[in-house]
């Protein structure tokens, strides 16, 4: 697949493509199933649907569209896909963190110039990307903090710059002059998607690669489902950790390790039931591995851009 780059100072083409992709990435990920806790094609939560997070990744094609032409403002683009979203369902926070990892990763394909071929793409993405949030600003962080409180999401308490103490937050961001890659290093040692702004987006990279390489044998729904078990078992969910704590964040990734023994042991088709009774499971229990699946959203962005087709 080619992405051709025509416009000014190698910014801005492709801008219809890159933000088509990013919704792409959106609602692959959500048709995916059974991703074992998450809503689903077959399953909803009880204020949280399927549909809603469809109505999101409709809803921010505007502001997908724009951020490819910039070079800045990411905080800025995170706060108006919140905004935008929220004018287009009532579901609540669907896709929060995806938008932290899909705005730089737009904005970074923006700036690609003609490549063929995914590595050489994957190489490009991964410089612009980190040039992009090594270079945030204050003002990226305060927009930051107010998408936070624009989605109401659910954070780890602290004792420094709380979310939930907003005005004084900012006042500290602004005394400190504290840049959103700051931010970001601050929450990345609890963090999982905080953390891939830090270190240079490993796993959002892995997890294209993987969705890549296992869509070459089995279908796409399989491909996505797979990949998000393996980043699952080896990454207790920062979402799991929030709500229900560490160990039961650290017992579902055991969980989701012995199911990826069981698909080396045995293959996939062979290991289906266990991933639905591990999916109910986690439904019943209200456990959502919600950053998990913005990791997908993201590693899927980055697998269109690198060829993914169907």
């Amino acid at each position: 697949m080619k992405i051709a780059n025509t416009g000014k100072d190698g910014v801005g083409k492709n801008t219809h493509r890159i933000a088509q992709y990013a919704q792409l990435a959106m609602i692959l990920e959500v048709c995916a199933t059974p991703k074992p806790g998450n809503v689903d094609r077959d399953h909803n939560y009880p204020d949280t649907r399927f549909e809603h997070f469809l109505a999101s990744a409709v809803s921010v094609y505007p502001v997908l569209k724009k951020a490819s032409t910039d070079t800045k403002g990411i905080g800025g683009y995170i706060h108006k896909a919140v905004l935008e979203s929220k004018k287009w369902q009532s579901g609540g926070n669907t896709h929060f963190g995806a938008f932290i990892l899909l705005i730089p990763l737009v904005m970074a394909a923006g700036r690609l110039e003609e490549i063929d071929g995914p590595y050489d793409i994957f190489t490009k993405l991964k410089y612009n990307i980190i040039q992009l949030v090594k270079n945030t600003t204050i003002e990226d962080s305060i927009e930051l903090y107010h998408a936070f409180n624009a989605a109401g999401v659910r954070v780890k308490e602290v004792q420094d710059m709380d979310l939930k103490d907003l005005t004084t937050s900012i006042e500290t961001i602004k005394t400190r002059g504290t840049t959103l890659y700051q931010l970001m290093e601050i929450s990345s040692s609890y963090d999982m998607v905080a953390r891939e702004w830090t270190m240079d987006f490993p796993l959002t990279f892995s997890c294209a690669n993987s969705i890549l390489i296992k869509y070459r044998s089995i279908n796409i729904n399989d491909a996505v489902v797979w990949t998000f078990l393996e980043i699952l078992a080896r990454n207790p969910d920062t979402f799991i950790q929030t709500k229900s704590g560490l160990s039961t964040a650290q017992s579902v990734s055991e969980q989701a390790g012995n199911i990826i023994k069981k698909i080396n042991r045995s293959g996939f088709d062979n290991t289906k039931e266990d991933i639905h009774l591990f999916d109910e499971q986690l439904i019943r229990s209200g456990i959502n591995p919600g950053s998990t699946a913005d990791i997908i959203i993201a590693g899927l962005f980055i697998a269109l851009m690198g060829g993914l087709s169907f």
